[in-house]
């Protein structure tokens, strides 16, 4: 590692990579070598840069942060990667981190906390942030693409008879796959499956 951590900003959104250069320039000990906006990207510059530290957002367009996470690792497994989000579902944000992601912080969190995360994962410390771990020590429900998409009605307030017409069911099978969905979720209602639903993050919201 270099006298001072070099970091690999990626971010789909300019705004947030801005922020992030604006926190970093000010810290004496870390400096960016470089931006990328998806991961295909991530990956280049990984190459050429070998950076000490990427900071990745976990859902981007072209390549996700899960499956950047990966890539880079099988090549350069030294490198600390940082996933950051606002949004994703458990499933996304526990996929990084089996893919070797040391550390997963907030968007909206206080600076100082991925300041800190950065210093950890180059002393070889994991770095979780404590309202993310509840979703990386449990594993989600193993739900269909169409069970997930059937849950989002729900979760939108969308009665048997509206979900049926939605998907192009009948009004039975409609309440036989909600019931089996309650079922995967533990949920004996309506409500309690879209409360699962938000409090696990199984939805791109």
């Amino acid at each position: 590692m270099s006298e001072k951590i070099t970091l690999l900003l990626v971010d789909d959104h300019s705004i947030v990579r801005i922020g992030l250069k604006a926190l970093i320039n000010y810290q004496k000990d870390m400096s960016i070598v470089g931006e990328a906006k998806n991961g295909e990207e991530a990956i280049r510059l990984v190459r050429k840069l070998q950076p000490d530290v990427v900071i990745m957002d976990l859902m981007m367009p072209k390549l996700n942060g899960a499956d950047a996470t990966k890539q880079i690792l099988c090549e350069y497994p030294n490198t600390k990667i940082i996933i950051l989000t606002s949004y994703g579902t458990s499933a996304d944000l526990a996929r990084a981190v089996a893919n070797g992601a040391v550390g997963a912080q907030i968007k909206d969190a206080p600076p100082e906390n991925l300041l800190a995360a950065v210093r950890s994962a180059v002393q070889g410390k994991t770095a979780y942030a404590s309202e993310l771990k509840p979703l990386l020590m449990e594993p989600p429900p193993e739900l269909t693409d169409l069970q997930l998409k059937m849950l989002g009605s729900v979760v939108r307030g969308l009665s048997n008879t509206e979900i049926a017409t939605e998907f192009g069911l009948s009004l039975i099978s409609t309440k036989r796959k909600l019931a089996a969905i309650f079922l995967a979720l533990g949920a004996a209602n309506r409500a309690e499956a879209a409360g699962i639903a938000l409090q696990k993050h199984l939805l791109k919201l």
